[in-house]
């Protein structure tokens, strides 16, 4: 579950660095008020105008990768129901412990983003 975790803040980390890398391409000045990493950020459902990707679609790749995983660990257990050569039980086991880990680090992540969310909402104006 660590490793999941510390995967993902690795990704996190690799997305600010390239947003950052694009604000300085495109020339964007960060604004004193600005969070650092964010002020090249676009709208979201605008993505694509200089490339970098809306959080949105970093989102929904990050779901369509943890439905590749579960979809993948099915078919390898399916095959090795059936008996076929090319499935044994370790690629079995392997798949399905990725698909749980993959699982597990979603749920971690909306559980955070609920948190943060509620939090922002109850703050005080």
């Amino acid at each position: 579950m660590t490793d999941s975790i510390s995967s993902i803040l690795s990704q996190i980390r690799a997305y600010q660095g390239q947003l950052g890398q694009a604000a300085a391409r495109t020339g964007d000045v960060a604004r004193g008020d600005a969070i650092q990493g964010l002020a090249g950020m676009q709208a979201p459902g605008t993505a694509g105008v200089s490339g970098v990707p809306s959080f949105t679609q970093t989102l929904a790749n990050a779901m369509q990768g943890v439905n590749a995983a579960q979809a993948r660990a099915g078919e390898l257990q399916a095959a090795f129901e059936r008996g076929e050569p090319g499935a044994d039980l370790a690629r079995v086991m392997v798949a399905s412990q990725q698909s749980q880990v993959a699982f597990r680090a979603t749920v971690e992540v909306r559980n955070r983003l609920v948190q943060a969310y509620q939090d922002v909402m109850n703050m005080p104006l």
